[in-house]
Formats: C-alpha cells, sequence, structure tokens
C-alpha cells in the first residue's frame, strides 16, 4: 500500500460525485476504523523507532522516513484504548494532516474502498468512543467507525486562535456588525477552531456539521431574504451525507445561492485542494489550521464587499 498518493489523480475524479475512498484498518481488537484516502501518504512497515523524552504519552518515537523525522502516534492509546506495543512487523499509515507530517501506528490494514458520502452517518450520540469520532458506515456488515484525527493531534499538540495583532484590520472589521459566516464541519474541534477565530474579528456564527445541513440552512435562508447578510461561507471537504465539494456545487447550481463566497477550509494536501477548488467554483483554499491566515480571508473579503 506503499504510495497511496501515486493514485490521487484518479481518486479526484471522485470530487463533486459526493464520494470518497476510506482506508479500513484495525488497532487492538475486531472493530474496523477508517481514515480518508486523500490524507495518507503511503502505508508501509515500522523499520525504526526512537524513543524521545518529554513526549506526549500517545507519541511512541519518532522514525526516520526520507530524509525526514516522523512522530508515531499509538492511535489505540490517542483514542482512550489500549496501547498497541510497537514491534518491527509493526504497520504505520504515514499521513499530512494541517501541514504536519505523523505517522499512526495500528495493528493491521484491512482495504481500500470506494463509498459515497450519502453512506456515511454522523456516529450516534452516547457511543463510548463517539468522543473520536466524525462519523460512522456499514461495509459487508461490518460497523465502521471513522477517527476525528483532527481532535487525536490538538489533543497532542495544542492549538492556538489568536490571531497575529499586525494582522488585523481595525478599520475594516467596523463593517462586521450585522455580517455573519456559516462554518461547516463534522469535526467538533475543527468548528470550535474557526468558530473562536472569526467571532474574534467580531463577525456572528453559524455552524453546520455536514454538507446537507448547511445547504438546507442555506435554502432556508434564502426563502426567507436572509442570504445578504452572509458574508461567506468556511467549509471543510470530508463530512458525512454531503461533502463539501458537493455542498459547492448544490451552492452553484441555484441562482438564489450562486453568489455565496465558499472557501474551502481543509486539513487535505494543498497541491489537491487547489486543483478540486477550480473544479467544483469555490472562491478559495485555507489550509487547517492558521488562524493568521482565516482572518486574512475573513478581512479580504469584509473589504471585496465593504467597497
Amino acid at each position: 500500500m506503499a504510495g497511496v498518493l501515486d493514485s490521487v489523480n484518479q481518486r479526484t475524479q471522485l470530487v463533486g460525485e459526493n464520494r470518497l475512498e476510506l482506508l479500513m484498518f484495525n488497532l487492538n481488537g475486531r472493530q474496523t476504523f477508517a481514515i480518508n484516502v486523500f490524507k495518507i501518504q503511503e502505508v508501509l512497515k515500522l523499520t525504526s523507532l526512537t524513543q524521545m523524552p518529554h513526549e506526549h504519552p500517545a507519541v511512541c518515537g519518532v522514525t526516520h522516513l526520507r530524509g525526514r523525522t516522523v512522530p508515531i502516534i499509538n492511535l489505540s492509546m490517542a483514542i482512550k484504548m489500549p496501547a498497541i506495543k510497537p514491534t518491527s512487523d509493526s504497520t504505520i499509515i504515514v499521513t499530512e494532516y494541517n501541514r504536519t507530517v505523523q505517522g499512526f501506528l495500528i495493528g493491521g490494514v484491512d482495504r481500500i474502498v470506494n463509498m459515497n458520502w450519502g453512506d456515511i452517518l454522523p456516529p450516534p450520540k452516547g457511543a463510548g468512543r463517539n468522543h473520536y469520532l466524525t462519523a460512522i458506515t456499514r461495509y459487508e456488515d461490518k460497523l465502521v467507525e471513522i477517527i476525528d484525527v483532527e481532535k487525536v493531534l490538538a489533543e497532542i499538540v495544542p492549538y492556538n486562535t489568536d490571531i497575529s495583532e499586525d494582522i488585523l484590520d481595525h478599520e475594516v472589521l467596523s463593517n462586521a456588525v450585522g455580517r455573519r459566516v456559516l462554518i461547516v464541519d463534522d469535526s467538533p474541534v475543527a468548528i470550535g477552531q474557526a468558530r473562536s477565530t472569526v467571532e474574534k474579528l467580531g463577525l456572528e456564527v453559524v455552524c453546520a456539521t455536514n454538507g446537507l445541513e448547511a445547504h438546507n440552512m442555506l435554502k432556508e435562508w434564502a426563502e426567507k431574504g436572509e442570504i445578504d447578510s452572509l458574508l461567506m461561507v468556511i467549509t471543510d471537504a470530508e463530512m458525512p451525507e454531503m461533502d463539501g465539494y458537493m455542498l459547492t456545487t448544490a451552492i452553484r447550481q441555484d441562482e438564489r445561492l450562486k453568489d455565496i463566497y465558499v472557501v474551502l477550509h481543509t486539513s487535505l494536501s494543498g497541491s489537491f485542494n487547489q486543483a478540486m477548488v477550480e473544479k467544483v467554483g469555490c472562491d478559495g483554499f485555507l489550509s487547517k489550521f492558521q488562524p493568521d491566515e482565516l482572518a486574512v480571508v475573513v478581512q479580504d473579503r469584509l473589504k471585496s464587499v465593504s467597497s
């Protein structure tokens, strides 16, 4: 499974079709977990592991991979399950999230499956590991739990939502009163990050947890004549029921909504997303989670509607 990203061109054809590919794997037991293939660089054996002092307990060490040092996270331990003991035969999933590369120690890989986002559902409330899931699905009668990797990483490396003072344009921000921003993301951590930063700019924030919920909100606002107060939509790419690409396509196809400013806000790799922005008609792409960059994008939008 090494070199998963070698087939990116083939997988980009899924974008706008409300489809995704999942890498399914196990940790300590029989339960099947998954993450989106788009975020995976490669899957390989853990050939070496160097212990590092003062690391988070879930970080079992670092490995050297193609000239760089990559932290290895014991994924089972990170989601409050029994830790996996690393060996020379252990499997790691090397991923890129939010401009950082890390490896996740797992029990073993099952397969890659192509699915429709309509079959990916929010996790049931009250489930034990619900805290670390963004979604669930079923494949061949097996329950598959999709891990909220952004939450895992946020607990290991705490995030900062502060905006640098030299970024702020207070004259522009005076135009924020009465404007709202719709943030769409299935990860509570990601919503919390973005919401905190945008609210510091003086804007009202409304949140949706998937593209379908956001689309229904927008249609309701259009029917009530409330679209004019919407400054922009900031949407994640990967979400249950309707992804961010499909949401953008639906917005562009609706005469009442087609002029809404849409920014893709995602932890997926920038080069891939830039191509997808052009394909589905987003107005911009923003990598998670960079509070200064988010503030600049919001302020630029405020400037354009105020001039």
